[in-house]
């Protein structure tokens, strides 16, 4: 497996592994489109970071997951969120997240970022130092999300800092496609 960052040849691999990956048991196959759009929609907004666009690929160099992070706020304090992490149906429990997770994390960290929020499972994301947003003093701006809302504190990350506390805004495409 390599992790690496997307290209622009990727772009359709990265539709149908999000799209399959969100695809639950007894939907539709491509079920899942409407985090794929989501990514795009991204792609197209000031807050996409391309060094933040992370695929994993196989030996033969099909495209196995991806994650990303983007720009977002807590107040007016520039944080990134990640999201959404997709893996391959075929290739899930196979460490792929876990890999493409740990290294957006070091990107995130290496980019001098304070903190990343993502919407999970907090099982699967304390693995990963995630904690629930609310002890941070952090809201999401839907209420019914606190229970998924999770911050993991990177290096920059002051907790003496009120500029760190408050509501959580996504970039622009999040809410765009929240209201479709």
């Amino acid at each position: 497996m390599l992790i690496r960052r997307e290209r622009a040849t990727d772009i359709d691999a990265i539709r149908e592994v999000i799209a399959a990956a969100f695809t639950k048991p007894g939907q539709a196959a491509g079920s899942g489109t409407v985090e794929a759009l989501l990514v795009d929609r991204l792609r197209a907004d000031d807050a996409w970071l391309p060094e933040l666009s992370l695929v994993a690929t196989d030996g033969e160099g099909r495209v196995t997951g991806h994650v990303l992070a983007t720009r977002g706020h807590v107040g007016e304090t520039p944080v990134l969120a990640i999201g959404p992490l997709a893996v391959a149906p075929g290739h899930q429990r196979s460490g792929v997240g876990k890999a493409l997770m740990h290294t957006a994390l070091g990107a995130c960290d290496a980019l001098g970022a304070p903190l990343v929020i993502l919407l999970g499972d907090p099982r699967y994301y304390e693995r990963f130092g995630f904690r629930l947003a609310e002890e941070y003093g952090i809201t999401p701006a839907v209420p019914e999300w606190r229970p998924y809302f999770q911050v993991r504190t990177l290096s920059g990350y002051d907790p003496a800092d009120p500029a760190l506390r408050g509501a959580f805004a996504y970039a622009a495409p999040f809410d765009d496609v929240r209201a479709a």
